[in-house]
């Protein structure tokens, strides 16, 4: 193959996560402590809400805010078909029906009209949008919406840190005063700011902010963490049966580390773009993905879809020419609804939500990360625009 492996994603860490480390092990103090609440503070500030709790992942993360909100076995939360299995588990997990639905063609977040649509029932909850590749929903319709209906709205914000619409972060209340219940961030290994493992919740209520923090460790009174301090108390009670959801002083150090940097991260990120989609939008056969106006993009994922009638190759034989190449991709996401799980517990086809499906066929996600080189970048350029002018039908011709 000549050149190295160029994989999809690789976190980028210097002295300064070295730095981090060092002084937590130094502390002697290396799991849920003073280093977690430090970045908890930050990240609020950071994109402007009132609370936030750190957690082992964004999985966790989600699971805390429907429990908190009173999500129950029987219930129905609206979960688009477009993301990552957890978004789906999380609501089966607590006994509830995931209802899936469909996403916008340009964007793939989720459709507000879909979910107007669907006519929620009486034992519908819930709505998680997920601002899929790093861009924004359109909350404001989707906040709207949930108001009038009584549902509770929790973000997927896994891929969101640090998008921002209207010039308001993912994670701060609407200026109308309209917020989510909750919005869930990740910070694992592939994130645009990582602690290996890792999320946040973040939130304007103070009630639910105390459930979670309570929840996440054990269900055990409040600042359960200091019991081991020179101030704390050996004393304590379980208030609910929670979970082992909490964050360590060890990765939430990487993390403040990372937050540091992210600025010129996402510098980097948009430079790579803009280099992939000069590039390729051009080339009539390929779909660049989208930022619509007034959205400042996270750029966690840029996923790239082939019009096919204009290819003599499928997606699968397109990246297995990538992979030839030493290029890494993938594809975000298989949808939910053809999931053999998804299927057949509730008898979804893949043409029940079309426009999922469709684009599911057609997309291949492009290694974008803060570390590429120049060179790197080229590399990707020309081996995407190599593949797709010489495996281009003739003008005139389309397939299928």
């Amino acid at each position: 193959m000549g050149d190295s492996f160029l994989p999809l994603a690789l976190p980028v860490f210097d002295e300064q996560e070295l730095e981090e480390i060092k002084e937590v092990l130094a502390s002697g103090w290396i799991t849920t402590g003073p280093k977690a609440r430090q970045l908890e503070q930050e990240i609020a500030a950071f994109v402007g809400a009132k609370h936030a709790v750190a957690v082992s992942s964004c999985t966790a993360a989600m699971h805390l805010a429907l429990e908190a909100v009173g999500v129950r076995e029987g219930d129905e939360v609206i979960v688009p078909t477009m993301t990552f299995a957890a978004t789906g588990n999380v609501v089966v997990h607590l006994g509830a029906r995931p209802v899936l639905v469909d996403v916008l063609p340009d964007t793939l977040t989720v459709d507000p009209d879909a979910i107007a649509r669907l006519g929620p029932g009486p034992r519908t909850r819930a709505i998680i949008p997920v601002h899929y590749a790093g861009h924004a929903c359109e909350m404001a319709a989707l906040l709207d919406l949930a108001k009038r209906r009584g549902l509770h709205v929790i973000e997927d914000a896994a891929h969101a840190l640090p998008a921002a619409h209207d010039g308001r972060r993912i994670g701060a209340p609407l200026p109308a005063g309209l917020a989510a219940s909750a919005v869930c961030f990740s910070f694992y290994a592939t994130k645009n700011l990582t602690t290996g493992e890792g999320g946040m919740i973040c939130t304007e209520d103070d009630a639910l902010a105390e459930r979670v923090r309570v929840m996440s460790l054990h269900g055990i009174s409040k600042d359960a963490w200091k019991r081991y301090a020179a101030d704390g108390s050996w004393y304590y009670e379980v208030l609910s049966p929670g979970f082992k959801y909490n964050l360590p002083d060890l990765l939430a150090a990487v993390g403040l580390a990372q937050l540091r940097k992210l600025p010129a991260f996402q510098e980097r990120r948009r430079a790579i773009v803009r280099r992939y989609s000069a590039a390729f939008a051009p080339l009539d056969m390929l779909e660049c993905p989208v930022e619509r106006a007034g959205v400042d993009h996270a750029w966690h994922l840029y996923v790239l879809r082939l019009r096919t009638d204009r290819l003599k190759i499928s997606r699968e034989q397109f990246v297995s020419e990538l992979r030839a190449r030493g290029i890494g991709t993938s594809v975000h996401f298989i949808p939910l609804h053809v999931h053999p799980f998804y299927r057949d517990t509730y008898g979804y086809k893949p043409e029940d939500l079309p426009v999922a499906w469709d684009a599911y066929r057609r997309m291949a996600s492009l290694p974008l990360y803060p570390g590429m080189t120049d060179a790197d970048v080229d590399r990707v350029v020309d081996a995407v625009t190599e593949i797709a002018l010489r495996n281009r039908v003739p003008q005139g011709i389309r397939v299928g």
